[in-house]
């Protein structure tokens, strides 16, 4: 029963990776990572994690407010004021405060400059 219940596991969990790298927004990051390649590679991975609601430059689809645009020094200022708590915000805070602050220097210098080359 424990082999079993071990390869059901392995097959749902391949199954499931290839459901969510087959995603839209999965695959425009990844073919923003190959086309940055000079952009630091830590700072494109902890980017990912913003993609899913500012959009893979930094173009939020929706209501999300959109930094596409601005400046990796505007970028760094409002996640470590969101990380002090000096900027208010329902989920940023929160998220912001996940990060070091060199882990925030590197999405600040990635989503500062990926929208410059993707013009």
């Amino acid at each position: 029963m424990s082999s079993y219940l071990n390869i059901s596991l392995s097959a749902l969990l391949m199954a499931s990776a290839s459901i969510a790298f087959s995603a839209p927004g999965l695959a425009a990051s990844k073919a923003s990572i190959r086309q940055n390649a000079d952009v630091d590679p830590r700072g494109q991975v902890l980017s990912l994690s913003c993609a899913g609601c500012h959009g893979t430059d930094g173009k939020s689809a929706g209501i999300i407010p959109s930094f596409y645009g601005k400046s990796p020094e505007y970028i760094e200022s409002a996640l470590r004021d969101f990380k002090a708590g000096e900027r208010a915000s329902t989920v940023m805070m929160r998220h912001a405060k996940g990060y070091t602050d060199d882990e925030i220097h590197l999405i600040a210098q990635y989503f500062g400059t990926v929208w410059g080359k993707n013009k």
